[in-house]
């Protein structure tokens, strides 16, 4: 923090001025109003600094969380909220203790950009009834309120309220375009919170009276009877809060060169902020990625940026809470609306949809269940569609394919007489659940022959499905008199096998080979002792098995 003091108090103060709108927006969109996005700006924004991973994180309220408060509020009332807030910092802090920081990277891109891109449709929606200046209609799905507050304005159209907003969205749109050092979205409030004030326009509908200060700390709002009713709600609560504060900390460190979040401190601290916030009657936060990137923006180097906005910004609740209680909701409304425009970035979603079907279907799927649900749902849908197309394109290469008897010194005659008795499979990539029967499908449609090998050298993953279908292979083709014989079994596969008794159907007759040569030559002498070769045979048999020392393929990979 000594090392370059002054540029980080510039850049403090300027993520101040972009957040300072952006908090009050979120807190009136949650339902508890403005000043819980004030607190949490100022509580979560101070503790998250000092505990987090993340030099560069900026926490506080979010469009995401509003998101996923709005239905709670609804539900189980307001003050539900603060409990929910407390029981998700307790499981924030235990997933940092667990190490569980480091899943985040398991989240696929498209799942990312889809949740994203339905936040910020959400957020837009929600937006809507103070755009248009209307009482917020009664509804818990975004899309149904929406369209009633639509109507109510159609029926008595508030034309003010709707310039207000048009203004502020559109001067911070085309502001950042030409000028985006220049913090257009508080110069827009302001600007239109006084010609609001100066023309006296009251369907400019204002914010209302603000505390001048924070609420002291309370336990008040806890209600122990209701913890178990509201632990579903927390848990959506924690696990938004950790992927959103997870993400903009990697987006931070991808914007600069030389920073490295620690995810489990970062949860950590993600934690105690939440466990902060509701004391002071703040709402449930997470890390920002908008305010992070304006951090990093305007040269912040440590955590006395975001100290220096939690600050600036508790200062603005002590000494200008009046003013800041004459801003219109329209206003707030502008602000938000381009937030949730500027969120979205087409380049990447284009990219995204172009790069594979199935990227393009986790895309717009997770968008939609984010619309049609919640944030959560999306995301546990996201993650599972892109799970199962992962599983079966990794199925894919799963591949039996009959492969030709080395020849090695056999005579042309020789050599026709066991490939006439005898097949051979290679059995390529993963054998798991997701590939395994259509494995066993193929196998036993095996034609009528008398020996089958199966050469495992090239088999990358078995589980037990895979172990249990190849069982099954091997009793199928065994009734129907054919010896089954293996060959390349990896050390690590063998307890997979044993598990399920696999290696015990192949026992009989010494079926389990080392190497593939040494399965022909038992092949040869099942195939001699059951009377199917001349015993002319006899006096070629060394000559017609290949000699794993002797043949010319020298590679431990081909005579298995």
């Amino acid at each position: 923090m000594r090392r370059a003091p002054r540029r980080d108090l510039l850049a403090g103060l300027t993520v101040a001025i972009v957040a300072l709108p952006l908090a009050l927006g979120f807190g009136v969109s949650s339902g508890l109003g403005a000043e819980a996005g004030l607190a949490t700006a100022v509580i979560a924004g101070a503790v998250a600094a000092v505990f987090g991973g993340s030099n560069l994180q900026v926490s506080g309220p979010t469009g995401a969380m509003a998101v996923v408060l709005v239905p709670i509020v609804g539900e189980y009332g307001p003050g539900a909220v603060l409990t929910v807030g407390l029981m998700a910092g307790v499981m924030l802090v235990a997933l940092a203790l667990l190490r569980a920081g480091k899943y985040m990277r398991y989240v696929p891109a498209p799942v990312v950009e889809g949740f994203t891109l339905g936040i910020a449709c959400v957020i837009g929606l929600q937006q809507i009834p103070n755009a248009l200046g209307v009482d917020k209609p009664e509804g818990d799905r975004v899309l149904v309120v929406t369209w009633r507050a639509v109507e109510e304005f159609a029926r008595q159209p508030n034309w003010t309220a709707l310039g207000c907003a048009g203004a502020v969205a559109a001067v911070m749109l085309i502001g950042a375009r030409r000028r985006p050092a220049v913090p257009f979205s508080i110069l827009a409030v302001i600007a239109a919170t006084v010609v609001a004030q100066v023309a006296g326009l009251d369907a400019a509908t204002p914010i209302g009276d603000l505390p001048s200060g924070l609420a002291p700390p309370s336990l008040g709002f806890l209600d122990p009877g209701a913890l178990g009713t509201l632990l579903a709600p927390a848990v959506a609560v924690a696990a938004l809060a950790a992927l959103e504060s997870l993400l903009s900390a990697s987006v931070a460190d991808g914007m600069t060169v030389g920073q490295r979040h620690d995810p489990d401190r970062e949860l950590f601290g993600q934690g105690l902020a939440n466990i902060a916030a509701p004391l002071f009657g703040g709402v449930p936060a997470t890390g920002a990625i908008a305010r992070t990137a304006v951090n990093v923006r305007t040269g912040a180097g440590s955590r006395l940026a975001a100290l220096t906005h939690a600050a600036i910004l508790a200062g603005i609740v002590f000494a200008a809470a009046p003013l800041v209680s004459k801003i219109p909701l329209a206003a707030l409304a502008g602000v938000l609306l381009a937030t949730a425009v500027r969120m979205v970035e087409v380049g990447s979603l284009r990219a995204m949809a172009r790069a594979t079907r199935s990227d393009a279907v986790i895309l717009a799927l997770t968008a939609a269940a984010t619309l049609a649900l919640d944030l959560v749902y999306a995301v546990i849908i996201g993650l599972a569609v892109a799970g199962a197309l992962a599983l079966r394109a990794v199925a894919k290469q799963a591949r039996l394919e009959e492969v030709p008897l080395d020849r090695g010194d056999h005579s042309a005659e020789e050599h026709a007489l066991l490939a006439e008795h005898i097949v051979a499979y290679r059995i390529d990539g993963p054998l798991f659940f997701a590939a395994a029967h259509r494995f066993l499908l193929e196998l036993t449609e095996v034609a009528d022959v008398r020996v089958v090998i199966l050469r495992m050298s090239r088999v990358s993953t078995l589980d037990a499905t895979g172990a249990l279908v190849l069982k099954d292979a091997v009793e199928k083709l065994t009734r129907r008199g054919i010896l089954v014989l293996v060959s390349g079994i990896r050390p690590g596969q063998r307890q997979v096998l044993d598990s399920v008794g696999a290696l015990e159907a192949l026992r009989p007759e010494d079926r389990d080979h080392a190497t593939t040569p040494e399965a022909i030559r038992a092949a040869h002498d099942h195939l001699e002792s059951a009377g199917v070769l001349p015993a002319a045979a006899d006096r070629h048999k060394q000559r017609a098995l290949p000699n794993p020392a002797g043949s010319p393929e020298t590679s431990e990979e081909s005579v298995r």
